[in-house]
């Protein structure tokens, strides 16, 4: 009898125990599991909250993850859902020793529809979670509400009810759930050592963010997305504009817009998230208001090359050179006579005095570059110092072509002067440096798009497209040295040739005169005056103790004669061409912020970005913009013209140029109503370009 209650007893314990067991398992379970929850009314969304029992003392918190799952095509969205959609989210405030909680979110995936592009995930998603709790002592009670949008071609907003209390020390590591976290985290971008934020570039006048990212081991198919750290920034619109990988540095550009206003990134911070082969990162860096450079795309290298040689072939023919071609054709009479093999030699003197001249100018820009200097095709014509020994060397010239002084080339100190005049080799080679520089004020068609690539690409790239630039300009002369017969078969030398050196030298001291007029920018007028009748009498006393007194009367009455006759014939037309220039009148100053003003007023914007010293920009102002109709077009009081002066260094101007991709003058743009961005024109102005420019601007309102 007692045997049985014994056994009756031990049976007792043994199914309390178990029950006990099995409840506390029970509880364990529900625990770290919210289980699956859905919404009667929302079958294809499921949904659970889990522990994964991972907990650090130290640092008070637990780890977790969220688990979505949805059913066909529909799908939930990421933290920055894009141009449309919501992001899901969870209030945690009725939670108890919970002090917050960190989402982490995988890198989604891309979604269109109608156009309009969104960022999140299709099928089962686990979002991994940090729980941070103020006392691991005590339990910790979730009660919290997941509010979580999900579509097809249709949205639905559903909330899910998130309830969990557990004792931070009762919680186990469960294995398979551990691998599940573990899994998802593998899919959260982290900061990665490889990667480096160069930029980020805002320009509120473009709504246009530039990052630039620098990838130690380079880049292979790079996808970078941009959203906002804070929630203001998170729920602006970054819509991809375009993505120039170009070695280890990848510039991708952004059109940043809103449902909820403006747009202001200056001194934000911004998630820049990055995903390549075998490689997801996320960096954090701050947007910088400053111009932004765009960047040609990458494919076009081979046609940039293109360009730099037909724009180099064309500044043959630009006027800034022309005073050379009188050295050009007597190098090329001179060259009779002698033996082919000489004629090479000359002509490829020349061509590589092209070469060097033009490297000289890519190691000068480059210099600029490093130093945080302002750079561009003609900056150097900025510097009084170079407009200087411009003049200077230009007037030697043409008066060496006019034989006004006569050198030895035993003379050290006058051989580079001597072998202007000569057929020696260094003197074909100053010919060609000499050509060069006198080409840099001028832009010719194709010049623009080369030198821009140039100036904005790495050393190499830099060097190699001026090369081009050299070589297309050196064409003439590479000709002649691969066929030294061309040379031959021109007429002898004799009195034409004299007469061709004369027209020409006076081309050139014209040429000092212009450079000279330009100093009037750095110093007084009175200085620039003085020095020009220094120099006239410097050359008159030569003119008679080469040519006499004759000659000197000759030379003396036509100078007078030239001056008279400009100013009479200015004071006869006056009424013709005095008036449409109101400068002062007409034009403002050009700033970002006067664009956009005029644009928001409905009215067209034409900008013009001149120097004094570029002749395409006078060529462009005399021919096209002075006149009509594009002159009385841009009078009228729908237009607003705007200038931007580049004759002196000048930030803001520079800034622009950057802005728009350009490294010289001139640069004309047209905005508008129907051409907020702008439309950029070519680099040689004609009517029909400039009316068409300002009708499509307008949004067909100008005719």
């Amino acid at each position: 009898m007692n045997q049985i209650t014994k056994l009756t007893q031990f049976a007792s314990m043994f199914f309390m125990t178990l029950a006990l067991s099995l409840l506390s398992l029970s509880i364990s379970a529900q625990t770290t599991d919210t289980g699956w929850l859905t919404n009667p009314q929302h079958p294809p969304v499921q949904t659970r909250f889990v522990l994964t029992g991972q907990q650090d003392p130290q640092a008070k918190t637990i780890t977790g993850y969220l688990d979505v799952k949805l059913a066909g095509d529909w799908k939930t969205y990421w933290r920055s859902p894009g141009e449309g959609g919501v992001a899901p989210s969870i209030d945690w405030q009725n939670s108890q020793n919970l002090s917050k909680v960190d989402w982490q979110w995988p890198h989604p995936q891309k979604f269109e529809l109608l156009g309009i592009e969104t960022l999140g995930y299709k099928g089962d998603t686990l979002f991994p979670m940090t729980l941070h709790v103020e006392d691991m002592s005590k339990p910790v009670t979730i009660d919290a509400v997941l509010t979580l949008s999900s579509c097809t071609t249709i949205c639905v907003l559903t909330d899910y009810q998130i309830q969990l209390t557990f004792l931070p020390s009762d919680l186990k590591v469960d294995e398979d759930v551990m691998f599940s976290y573990a899994q998802a985290v593998s899919n959260v971008p982290q900061p990665s050592p490889f990667i480096d934020v160069t930029q980020a570039s805002w320009d509120a006048n473009q709504s246009k963010l530039q990052i630039k990212l620098q990838n130690s081991q380079g880049w292979q198919q790079p996808q970078v997305l941009v959203d906002g750290v804070d929630q203001a920034t998170r729920d602006y619109s970054f819509k991809l504009e375009g993505m120039h990988p170009e070695g280890n540095i990848v510039t991708v550009s952004y059109i940043v817009d809103t449902w909820l206003g403006d747009v202001e990134l200056d001194g934000q911070s911004l998630f820049v998230t990055i995903k390549d082969t075998n490689l997801l990162a996320e960096e954090t860096t701050q947007a910088t208001a400053e111009a932004i450079v765009e960047p040609l795309p990458s494919t076009s290298l081979t046609s940039v090359f293109l360009f730099a040689l037909l724009g180099g072939l064309i500044l043959n023919i630009m006027p800034c050179v022309l005073p050379v071609l009188g050295m050009k054709l007597s190098s090329i009479v001179a060259a009779q006579g002698i033996e082919r093999r000489q004629i090479r030699a000359q002509f490829v003197a020349s061509s590589l005095g092209i070469l060097t001249s033009f490297w000289i100018l890519a190691g000068f820009i480059l210099v600029l570059k490093l130093t945080g200097n302002a750079i561009g095709w003609g900056v150097q014509f900025q510097s009084p110092w170079f407009l200087g020994l411009m003049v200077l060397v230009t007037t030697l010239f043409g008066a060496n072509m006019l034989g006004l002084f006569e050198v030895r080339l035993s003379s050290g100190t006058n051989t580079w002067l001597a072998s202007k005049g000569d057929n020696s080799l260094a003197g074909h080679y100053v010919q060609g440096m000499f050509a060069t520089l006198l080409a840099t004020p001028c832009s010719a068609p194709f010049l623009g798009t080369a030198v821009a690539f140039a100036l904005g690409a790495d050393v190499v790239t830099l060097f190699a497209i001026f090369t081009a630039l050299a070589l297309g300009m050196a064409l003439p002369w590479t000709m002649v040295a691969i066929f030294p017969s061309i040379a031959l078969k021109l007429p002898k030398p004799g009195q034409w040739m004299n007469v061709v050196k004369n027209v020409f030298g006076v081309m050139m001291l014209a040429t000092s005169v212009w450079l000279l007029s330009l100093m009037a920018n750095h110093l007084p007028v009175f200085w620039v005056i003085f020095a020009g009748l220094v120099a006239f009498i410097v050359l008159m006393i030569r003119v008679k103790r080469v040519h006499g007194d004759k000659a000197l009367v000759l030379s003396g009455s036509a100078s007078l004669i030239l001056i008279a006759g400009g100013l009479l014939l200015g004071s006869i037309t006056a009424d013709q061409w005095a008036t449409p220039l109101p400068e002062d009148l007409a034009w403002q100053k050009l700033s970002n912020s006067a664009i956009e003003q005029h644009v928001n007023n409905g009215r067209v914007v034409f900008v013009d970005v001149t120097a004094d010293w570029c002749v395409t920009c006078k060529a462009n102002k005399i021919g096209v913009i002075w006149q009509d109709p594009v002159y009385s077009l841009l009078q009228s009081p729908n237009v607003a013209t705007l200038k931007g002066d580049w004759t002196h260094p000048d930030g803001s101007v520079t800034d622009f140029l950057r802005a728009h991709g350009r490294y010289g003058v001139p640069f004309n743009i047209v905005y508008g109503p129907a051409a907020p961005q702008g439309i950029p024109l070519p680099v040689i102005l004609t009517d029909d370009i400039v009316l068409s420019a300002v009708k499509q601007a307008s949004g067909g309102t100008i005719q």
